[in-house]
């Protein structure tokens, strides 16, 4: 069965000290669990990931016509890259990944899905601030720091825990209606913005979306928590630019 605890990596950060960790919890399985923490917080883990899985799905979903770009904002454990490039029209993916430890990690293989990500030559890694990028000047930067003022076709969220649930305070102001649009600039006329959210709908955020996008909606995803022996969920929001 091996080790039930390792803690394969631990840096400093821009936001303080992350670690990656592995552990196996015989009660839930013969399988490993992946966890990352940020100083004292949970941020990620491998043992829920249906709702990271479905941000690519559902959001995709959506999506209109091939060769599809794709922006996906948090690498984390990379399941909502790895989703998204399952997805055939998908031509090129760029992660946008804030803490360099974590990309690292991924190009070095320490994590399960590093391989899959380093193997597919659609997936690019970018290194910087999704939020700072998201309100740039098209004509000057953007997501693809290669080709400044590029729109892309999906725009795929999933760093703060919820609008409300900060992973760091300056991500607040993203969530309005002015940064929103800001954003909007770098997806195509029709083009899709998803994000994932630990908590359920958001009346407040959803009439922000409505006041930037068409066709906004919440999807709920329901998952097995073994710990609590009962269903969980989180959130999927889903909008479109217009036409």
């Amino acid at each position: 069965m091996g080790l039930l605890f390792e803690q394969i990596d631990s840096q400093p950060s821009v936001i303080g000290e992350i670690t990656l960790r592995r552990r196996r919890i015989p009660a839930i399985g013969d399988r490993d669990i992946y966890e990352v923490k940020l100083g004292e917080e949970f941020l990620m883990s491998s043992m829920f990931v249906d709702a990271e899985v479905a941000l690519s799905d559902i959001g995709l979903g959506e999506t209109e016509g091939d060769n599809l770009s794709v922006v996906v904002g948090g690498l984390g454990l990379g399941y909502t890259a790895v989703a998204a490039l399952k997805h055939e029209r998908v031509a090129e993916l760029l992660v946008v990944e804030y803490l360099e430890p974590v990309i690292g990690w991924h190009q070095q293989e320490l994590v399960p899905l590093g391989k899959d990500l380093n193997a597919d030559p659609r997936n690019r890694y970018v290194h910087g601030s999704f939020f700072d990028l998201a309100i740039a000047d098209p004509a000057e930067g953007g997501f693809d720091p290669e080709s400044p003022g590029k729109q892309f076709d999906a725009i795929l969220l999933d760093i703060d825990h919820s609008p409300r649930a900060l992973l760091h305070d300056s991500s607040a102001s993203f969530y309005t209606a002015n940064n929103l649009r800001l954003m909007a600039r770098q997806l195509k006329p029709r083009g899709v913005f998803a994000m994932w959210s630990n908590e359920g709908e958001d009346d407040e955020f959803m009439a922000v979306l409505n006041e930037v996008f068409t066709d906004v909606a919440c999807h709920v995803v329901s998952f097995f928590n073994p710990f609590q022996n009962r269903e969980s969920f989180n959130t999927v929001y889903v909008a479109r630019k217009p036409g």
